[in-house]
């Protein structure tokens, strides 16, 4: 793989970019040993707090599960205005469309009759929901938090590596850095104009509100956790308090009359909106896994009566699987009549014998991702395997689902139908 990269702070030349300037000026008067003194009181406060998260995927890892430190630098990515105005566009344009795809699925399937995206593709995915088929859900959102990852190529010139729609994470944590920049150089927020982030939890509880089902002036709003255990409970937590809501697990709610109560030592009190964290297997275990100790049974049969919503909608995983990404540029223009202004990374699909070919001879430098997984979770490929050996990954081990994804740089390959 090439070494070369894109560096935020300067250019080719070595010279430092104009919207760095004065950050770099402060770096350079500011002693290394002072630096250093802060970065420990950060790892010391992230410790005191317990602002930790776990990785999963990688089996074969001593740190497999392990909890650790959320990621901190004391560089800041700086994202100049100009340039944050065209991301904005963007990534709106994007959710609208990936909104507007939930919409069509669960009802015309439009998009799968016109012949844009293969049928199957959808309709077979693991996280297609069937029981959604026909509910409209609140002013027809789906995806009401969305996280898009972004990578960069260049100046100005940014790719979309996927979409979380599921249960997206991680927002708390860039709070929590931007609260530790402050108390550790406040120096810096005095002398330039940096754009605030502390408002979130204000702005999605505004958002949550105004999905309540029709007639509800005064909405309950509940954040629906797995418990301590989850990896992400540290946020679950931070959410909870930011918001003023209520944190609640599967057990602290109940269905009566598919309505959705919450046990309180006043005695039950009505829930309007679940901002949930959970995945749709979990749910309710009379409509999906059977076993699931963590859901709320017969929410599904309240929610298909208008009398709760969730955020996110269920069944919003078909719209961020691997193996639909792809096809998003195809939203766009399909439900929008516009351009992706967002581009995916460049996609190889393997049904295609050259891309098949391609892939296979370039594996060892890809990351493969199966796909209807979620996020970076069990990885199949990695950098520095022998040939042969990563050439053996998609099939032996994913033969049963067909579908690995793969990623290296700004390359993209979709693993599909090589079985």
């Amino acid at each position: 793989m090439s070494n070369n990269f894109f560096n935020e702070m300067y250019d080719a030349s070595g010279i430092v970019r104009p919207h760095y300037c004065a950050y770099a000026d402060w770096l350079l008067a500011t002693p290394a040993e002072r630096i250093a003194r802060k970065r420990a009181e950060a790892d010391i406060a992230f410790h005191r707090v317990g602002i930790t998260f776990a990785v999963y995927g990688d089996e074969s890892s001593q740190d497999q599960g392990k909890e650790r430190l959320i990621p901190f630098d004391i560089i800041p990515r700086i994202i100049p205005a100009a340039e944050w105005l065209v991301l904005q566009a963007g990534l709106r344009q994007r959710v609208k469309a990936l909104n507007a795809f939930l919409y069509d699925i669960y009802h015309k399937q439009e998009i799968l009759q016109a012949g844009h995206i293969p049928r199957e593709q959808v309709l077979n995915n693991a996280q297609f929901r069937p029981e959604m088929m026909g509910i409209d859900v609140p002013a027809g959102i789906y995806a009401h938090i969305a996280g898009i990852d972004l990578v960069r190529a260049g100046a100005g010139e940014f790719y979309v590596l996927e979409d979380n729609l599921r249960v997206p994470s991680g927002v708390s944590y860039m709070i929590e850095d931007r609260k530790m920049m402050m108390r550790l150089f406040p120096e810096l927020f005095s002398r330039h104009k940096v754009a605030p982030v502390q408002h979130y939890p204000d702005m999605l509880l505004e958002n949550l509100r105004t999905v309540a089902p029709a007639g509800v002036l005064n909405p309950t709003v509940v954040l629906l956790t797995p418990g301590a255990y989850n990896s992400a409970y540290f946020e679950h937590t931070f959410l909870a308090q930011q918001m003023g809501i209520e944190l609640v697990e599967g057990r602290d709610l109940f269905v009566r009359d598919e309505t959705v109560y919450m046990r309180t030592t006043q005695g039950p009190q009505r829930v309007d909106v679940i901002y949930r964290r959970l995945d749709d297997d979990f749910l309710d275990p009379l409509a999906f896994r059977k076993d699931s100790m963590l859901g709320v049974p017969g929410l599904l049969s309240a929610y298909r009566a208008g009398q709760v919503t969730l955020a996110n909608a269920i069944g919003t995983g078909v719209a961020d699987d691997k193996s639909i990404y792809p096809y998003v540029p195809e939203m766009v223009r399909f439900y929008l009549g516009e351009e992706s202004l967002l581009n995916n990374v460049p996609t190889y699909m393997l049904r295609k014998p050259d891309d098949l070919k391609y892939t296979l001879e370039h594996l060892p430098e890809l990351v493969v991702k199966e796909v209807h997984g979620a996020g970076g979770l069990r990885h199949a490929g990695r950098p520095g395997l022998d040939p042969e050996r990563n050439r053996e990954f998609p099939c032996p081990h994913h033969c049963r689902a067909g579908k690995v994804h793969c990623t290296a740089n700004t390359r993209t390959v979709q693993l599909s139908d090589i079985c």
